[in-house]
């Protein structure tokens, strides 16, 4: 069992490296750190592996496994621009990047391994050399995320090659019964930190719902985002397809919008990410690829188009907002079919969500332009998956399978595959 190192209470607001602090101190246990977004989590799982790293310059010294490779990559950043008075090399190993580059990196030996981890596990199984027998911490970020993306099976191989004598960090907004599972198998002695034992959104947070017909959704999205014009959003949806779909509409509406979803080839995902944190684009349509970890300060306000089917999902992607201190907003479309899933999310909250005021009269003004720019969506939609039928045909598919999903999910099916043929030849 976890020792609770006194729970923090939210009697006043806690600062990103207060956390932080208060782990170097504990620089020689293994942590549960349970805290909500934008809190700075990353910082204190960094602060205390580069003060250890200034007294022992040691090579593959930190892993740190995250589920997205967007997360990955921030993460990186954020090593090497607290670490730079020291010369930290980081080295990020994630999905949809060429394996014999990143053998390439894995062979100068880096300060810190910064992976997902089914290309981790790829690199252990197949590049000559390459071994983690000399780790002296191993962090899991999003930990509860990384188990539901079923890498369970990665994430044992993971511990199996790593030594047992080393520092274990477990980080995360939400704890699940996985993360528990994981934290008996994993940890010894583990102290654990929380800000709070409740799920929770921070204080400046306004939240708010808006209860409309399936049919009009579009139509109120784009009433939304046209009265709060001059403000950078962050528009959730539940699939690759929707997310496509509505960047699409809303650029033939003329909004600056830009989709990341896990269909994207690595390239472009990277491509979105960067437009929008540049500000050249003010609207990002993104499923939950976007919704764990990642901090882009400018974002003011979250818009759940699609209910997510976990509750705890929610408090990650109201999160992208009202960061460290900040203030932010996060509106939530509830439809006719979506009443039990948003009563889950205010159960969660241990509070109703207050309505958010519209007009409908003013809304429906937009129904005409709307339908219009969906045809056009459509039409988009289906030349671009022609065009991709095309490019499998002549061998071409640069992005089918790109995402650390579906390599999770295929890796099921081969294994399934390989215990049903196994069970054939004993009979």
């Amino acid at each position: 069992m976890a020792r609770d190192f006194g729970s923090v209470n939210r009697a006043g607001e806690l600062d990103r490296v207060g956390i932080s602090l208060r782990l170097t101190r504990l620089l020689w246990r293994d942590i549960i750190g349970l805290a909500e977004t934008g809190s700075g989590k990353t910082g204190a799982f960094a602060l205390p592996i580069l003060q250890s790293l200034l007294n022992d310059k040691q090579r593959l010294y930190a892993l740190v496994l995250t589920p997205t490779r967007e997360l990955a990559i921030q993460i990186s950043e954020q090593f090497e621009a607290l670490g730079a008075a020291i010369g930290v090399q980081c080295a990020v190993i994630v999905g949809g990047i060429d394996m014999v580059s990143q053998a390439v990196t894995l062979a100068k030996k880096p300060h810190i391994i910064i992976a997902t981890p089914g290309r981790l596990v790829d690199h252990l199984e197949n590049t000559k050399g390459f071994h983690l027998k000399s780790l002296k911490y191993l962090v899991m970020d999003e930990a509860d995320r990384i188990l539901n993306m079923d890498f369970e099976t990665e994430v044992n191989k993971i511990l199996e090659n790593v030594p047992r004598e080393r520092r274990t960090f477990l980080f995360s907004a939400t704890m699940t019964s996985k993360v528990a599972k994981l934290q008996r198998a994993s940890l010894q002695d583990p102290v654990k930190v929380e800000v709070s034992s409740k799920y929770q959104t921070v204080d400046k947070l306004i939240q708010s719902y808006i209860f409309i017909p399936m049919k009009h959704k579009d139509v109120y999205l784009v009433h939304i985002l046209n009265e709060m014009a001059g403000n950078s959003f962050m528009v959730f949806c539940a699939t690759c397809n929707t997310t496509q779909r509505i960047a699409l509409m809303l650029r033939n509406l003329g909004l600056m919008a830009i989709p990341l979803h896990g269909q994207m080839s690595q390239n472009k995902r990277l491509g979105s990410l960067n437009k929008f944190k540049a500000k050249s684009r003010s609207i990002l349509i993104a499923t939950d690829v976007a919704s764990r970890g990642l901090d882009i300060p400018h974002v003011d306000v979250v818009i759940n188009y699609d209910i997510p089917t976990h509750s705890k999902d929610y408090i990650h992607r109201v999160g992208r907002t009202a960061r460290a201190g900040r203030a932010g907003k996060a509106i939530t479309l509830v439809t006719q079919y979506d009443v039990e899933l948003y009563q889950r999310i205010e159960y969660l909250l241990g509070k109703k969500l207050p309505l958010y005021e519209t007009t409908e009269e003013e809304v429906m003004i937009l129904a005409e332009r709307v339908a219009q720019a969906q045809r056009h969506a459509r039409q988009e939609m289906k030349e671009m998956d022609d065009k991709k039928k095309f490019g499998r045909k002549r061998g071409h598919d640069d992005e089918a399978g790109d995402t650390e999903e579906s390599l999770g999910v295929q890796r099921k099916i081969k294994r399934k595959l390989g215990a049903a043929k196994t069970k054939r030849k004993k009979f």
